[in-house]
């Protein structure tokens, strides 16, 4: 097989569908970004889900005096109160671990957590927060024990399980990226009816060689090679571009969202560049696919 024949049959083709290969490979560019951005926003949820998954905890408040709360009737809970409470959270076989936290190290870790915006770490001052259990669950997904056997108690201001709240986090999360992949798929479908206009207007423009091939005893696959190259180049070149694009996604979008959102992990480089070259890869094969099919099914060649 030449070479230098498939090669320049690849240019002669690139050339001629200009036009068309350049809005293939900006289709191409557009749909592997966004299938490129649903898997970081994938990776990134799996992986704050794993992590926090064995930190999640409840928040028991304790009554202050004063407190506006009906449950507490503007009394504080007392050491004996917070002991009961103690007790009875280490009867319920699913607590791990009941700590008590006072105003000042509430204070103290709010101001850690929120160490990004000072204006608001800084509104928050002792008292605004009252002194709590922390309790932490062998499996989160029960807490209704935890409510159960201590709603209503003596000295119980509010019950809080962390758990709601960042499930409601990861649904918005969960939408961004099944929104990325949805759009994608729909890029990737224009990108597919590109491939197989810009082969099929290749192969009538070149009809006359491809006889002359046959005539001559060239194979199907010799024929159809040049196509099947020209599809994957330009996959590879909007493959390359989306390269761009993902990198911005990962710079603005996912270190933007762990650095404002204190609860979402870093997502490092190393699966960031998988996840480039895995979309890369699927832009590659989904044009060199298409040509492949396109040719099979729309050229007697």
């Amino acid at each position: 097989m030449r070479v230098q024949f498939v090669l320049q049959e690849i240019w002669i083709g690139l050339r001629r569908n200009l036009t068309m290969t350049i809005s293939l490979v900006i289709t191409v560019a557009i749909a592997m970004a966004l299938f490129g951005t649903g898997l970081l926003i994938k990776a990134q949820v799996d992986n704050s889900k794993s992590y926090w998954d064995g930190k999640i905890q409840v928040s028991i408040f304790l009554c202050l005096k004063g407190s506006p709360t009906v449950a507490c009737n503007n009394t504080a809970a007392t050491p004996a109160d917070r002991q009961a409470l103690t007790d009875t959270l280490h009867k319920i076989p699913n607590v791990i671990s009941v700590d008590y936290e006072d105003q000042a190290h509430a204070l103290a870790r709010f101001k850690a957590e929120y160490a990004n915006n000072p204006a608001f770490a800084n509104s928050t001052q002792i008292g605004d927060i009252p002194d709590s259990l922390r309790v932490k669950l062998r499996d989160p997904s029960k807490f209704d024990e935890v409510r159960t056997a201590v709603s209503g108690a003596k000295g119980v201001d509010q019950i809080i399980n962390e758990a709601d709240i960042l499930k409601k986090f990861f649904r918005i999360l969960d939408g961004l990226k099944w929104a990325s992949l949805l759009i994608a798929l729909i890029q990737m479908f224009a990108a597919i009816m590109l491939v197989a206009n810009t082969v099929r207007l290749s192969a009538f423009n070149r009809r006359r060689e491809t006889g002359i091939m046959r005539l001559v005893g060239a194979s199907n696959l010799y024929i159809q090679l040049p196509f099947i190259l020209e599809g994957a180049i330009a996959g590879l070149v909007g493959g390359l571009v989306s390269t761009i694009m993902l990198i911005g996604a990962k710079l603005f979008l996912i270190d933007k969202l762990q650095g404002q959102v204190q609860f979402a992990t870093q997502l490092g480089w190393g699966s960031t560049i998988m996840i480039i070259i895995f979309s890369i890869c699927i832009g590659v094969l989904l044009c060199a696919g298409s040509s492949f099919l396109t040719l099979r099914r729309y050229l007697r060649i």
